[in-house]
C-alpha cells in the first residue's frame, strides 16, 4: 500500500468501539509475563506488526504461547537463550525495553529491528544499563541496532535521568528487578507509567513518590497477568482530532485507557476549545472508560509542559493547530526529532506543503492557524506522521504515501476513516 487519496468530509456523529488497543500495554503484557509465575491472559492484544514482533521474541525467549484469537495465554520457565536474532521490527519500545530485561538474563541476545528503527538512538538506555554493569554492545559504540546483550550480574543503582522518558525508565525499572539491591530511578518530570502500574499489580515492590521510582529486586516470581487491553488513547486521538476540525462533528471513543499520563492531549485539544468529557467505567490495572468529543471552534495554544505525555500525539495535534485561530507553539520537544522520523521536520514540511505558515525550532515549532490547502505528503515511514496528514484531509482533500508504517499501530485505521469519508487506496 503505497497512497491514499483522502476526500474531504461533512460533519458526523458516531461512536467507535474498535479503536485499536493500547500499543504500549500490548508490548508491555507480552514482556512481564516473562517475570511470572503460573499462565498469563492477555485479551484484546493488539495484533499489529510491532506488537505481533514483541510476542513472536517472547516465543524465542522460551515462553510458551497459546491464542485462540481472542485470548493469549503465556506461560514461562524463566528466559532461555534464543536460536534467532530478536527482531524488534519498528518498536523503539520494544527494543528499549527487552534491552532493560535481557540485561541480567542469563544467555546471548541480539535486537534489530527495520532500517528506520536501526537508525534511532539506543544509547540513551544502553548508557545507564551499562553503568550497572549490564554487557551491551551495538553500532556506534552502543547507540544504534543492532544490539548485542550477553546478561550480567547488575548492581544495585541510584541513577537520576536527564529526560523524561518512559521507555528509558521502563528498561531500567526491568533491570532493576533482577538488581543485587534496592535501585532508585529520578526523573526531572514524570513521564507515562504503564510500567510501574502494571508491575505493582502483579506483586512487584514498587513505590513512586512524585518523581522518585524505588524498585526493590523480586524475590518470587510475578502474579500472572489478567488483563484485558485498554483502548489506544493515541490512536484514539486521530479520530478526536477529525471531531474537532470538522464542524457539527461528534464522536465517542470507546473503552479507552484513561491513564492521566495518556490523555494529556485531550487535555490540550480541550484548551484549544474542543468540547471533551470522559467517562469512567472500570480501574483494575489502568482506568478504562470512554471519553467523548464534540466540535467546537479552536484557538491556539501554548505546549511547553507535559511534553513526555503527549510526545506521541503532537504531529496529530499539530493539525488541529492548524485549523485554530491564532498561533500555537510547541516548546520543549527536541524528543520529537529521534522518534520514527524527525518528527518536527516532517510536520513542518507537511504543514508548509498544506500552505500553513511555520516556523521550526530545535524543540519544536510555532504554527499560525490558516486553511488547510490539499497537498502530497511523504510519511517518511512514520505512521503517527502518515495518518496525522490522512486526517488533515477530511478538511480539504490529500495525497499521503509510504502507507506500510500504518500496519505497526493501527491495522484498522482505513475500515474506521472510510465511516467518515471516501478514501482511494493504491
Amino acid at each position: 500500500m503505497n497512497k491514499v487519496v483522502v476526500f474531504p468530509t461533512k460533519s458526523f456523529s458516531l461512536s467507535i468501539s474498535e479503536i485499536a488497543p493500547d500499543k504500549s500495554i500490548s508490548h508491555r503484557s507480552v514482556m512481564f509475563a516473562m517475570l511470572s509465575k503460573g499462565v498469563s491472559e492477555i485479551e484484546n492484544f493488539l495484533r499489529a506488526e510491532d506488537t505481533l514482533n514483541s510476542l513472536e521474541i517472547v516465543k524465542n525467549l522460551g515462553a510458551k504461547v497459546e491464542d485462540d484469537g481472542k485470548i493469549i495465554k503465556i506461560s514461562s520457565s524463566g528466559i532461555q537463550e534464543p536460536f534467532e536474532i530478536l527482531d524488534c521490527g519498528n518498536s523503539g519500545t520494544g527494543m528499549r525495553l527487552f534491552c532493560g530485561l535481557l540485561s541480567s538474563a542469563n544467555g546471548h541476545f541480539v535486537l534489530t529491528g527495520d532500517k528506520y528503527l536501526r537508525r534511532r538512538p539506543m544509547k540513551r538506555v544502553s548508557a545507564p544499563l551499562m553503568s550497572i554493569g549490564a554487557k551491551l554492545d551495538g553500532r556506534q559504540n552502543g547507540d544504534l541496532a543492532p544490539l548485542s546483550i550477553r546478561g550480567a550480574s547488575l548492581k544495585a543503582f541510584d541513577y537520576e535521568s536527564k529526560i523524561a522518558s518512559a521507555q528509558v525508565k521502563s528498561a531500567m525499572i526491568l533491570a532493576a528487578l533482577r538488581a543485587d539491591g534496592v535501585c532508585t530511578y529520578r526523573e526531572p518530570e514524570l513521564s507515562r507509567d504503564h510500567t510501574e502500574r502494571m508491575l505493582k499489580g502483579m506483586g512487584a515492590d514498587i513505590k513512586v513518590d512524585g518523581l522518585t521510582t524505588t524498585i526493590a529486586p523480586l524475590t518470587n516470581l510475578l502474579e500472572p497477568l489478567k488483563i484485558r487491553v485498554p483502548a489506544d488513547p493515541s490512536s484514539a486521538f486521530f479520530f478526536a482530532v477529525a471531531t474537532a476540525i470538522i464542524p457539527n462533528a461528534s464522536v465517542i471513543l470507546e473503552g479507552v485507557t484513561l491513564n492521566p499520563t495518556r490523555i494529556e492531549a485531550f487535555k490540550a485539544l480541550e484548551r484549544m476549545g474542543a468540547n471533551i468529557s470522559y467517562e469512567l467505567k472500570n480501574d483494575k490495572y489502568e482506568p478504562v472508560g470512554n471519553i467523548h468529543v464534540k466540535y467546537a471552534p479552536l484557538h491556539g495554544i501554548v505546549i511547553e509542559n507535559n511534553i513526555s505525555w503527549l510526545i506521541d500525539e503532537l504531529p496529530a495535534l499539530s493539525i488541529a493547530m492548524a485549523c485554530a485561530s491564532g498561533e500555537s507553539i510547541v516548546k520543549n520537544a527536541k524528543e520529537l526529532r529521534v522518534k520514527e522520523s524527525d518528527r518536527i521536520s516532517t510536520v513542518v514540511e507537511g504543514l508548509r506543503a498544506c500552505g500553513i505558515a511555520v516556523d521550526e525550532q530545535e524543540d519544536g515549532y510555532k504554527i499560525i492557524g490558516g486553511e488547510l490547502q490539499k497537498a502530497e505528503v511523504e510519511s517518511d515511514g512514520d505512521h503517527r506522521i502518515a495518518m496525522s496528514f490522512i486526517i488533515a484531509g477530511l478538511k480539504c482533500g490529500m495525497e499521503v504515501s509510504d502507507l506500510d508504517c500504518i500496519n505497526t499501530s493501527f491495522p484498522n485505521f482505513f475500515e474506521l476513516l472510510k465511516k467518515i469519508t471516501q478514501v482511494e487506496l493504491n
